[in-house]
């Protein structure tokens, strides 16, 4: 089977577990969704790639609640929107360390806690299931998709 068509099928499937799992477990589906997107979009697909990606998800939801915080305080909508300039930039200076290196998961995680009105409680454990969720979307993609002469991945390991 093409790599392509086994990815498609293993996410399809897990895609409809996850919507599942997140009913089940009173989360917002769509946050998984994008913690399972950040996963994908990093250009780590191994364990540095979980690593980072729950890092810089994390980080997004803290700077969301700081932005939520400090504009709470705050007057005028000149104040608010320099106080989103400032934190937009912290957000992408914090990647000259390595583990915060993915801006975009960065982003993403603070987006999606504006987007549950800074419940993240609800959105931070759904980041995180959805992003193993990605994960095992890719690695059982590539497993079902290895051609008979290639050699078994034995986890998600791969150099880069």
């Amino acid at each position: 089977m093409k790599r392509s068509l086994s990815l498609a099928f293993t996410t399809g499937l897990l895609s409809a577990i996850w919507a599942w799992v997140a009913v089940a477990l009173t989360l917002p589906s769509w946050a998984g969704f994008l913690g399972c997107t950040a996963f994908f979009a990093c250009p780590h697909k191994d364990r540095r790639g979980l690593l980072i990606t729950f890092a810089t998800l994390s980080s997004g939801v803290a700077w969301a609640q700081i932005i939520l915080h400090l504009s709470a305080l705050t007057t005028g909508s000149l104040a608010g929107y320099a106080l989103t300039g400032v934190v937009a930039f912290l957000m992408c200076i914090q990647a000259q360390r390595r583990l915060l290196a993915f801006i975009p998961g960065t982003f993403i995680g603070a987006c999606a806690t504006f987007a549950a009105q800074g419940d993240w409680q609800s959105v931070l454990p759904a980041l995180w299931l959805g992003m193993l969720f990605g994960a095992a979307m890719f690695v059982s993609g590539m497993r079902l998709g290895r051609r008979p002469d290639e050699k078994a991945p034995g986890d998600v390991r791969q150099t880069d």
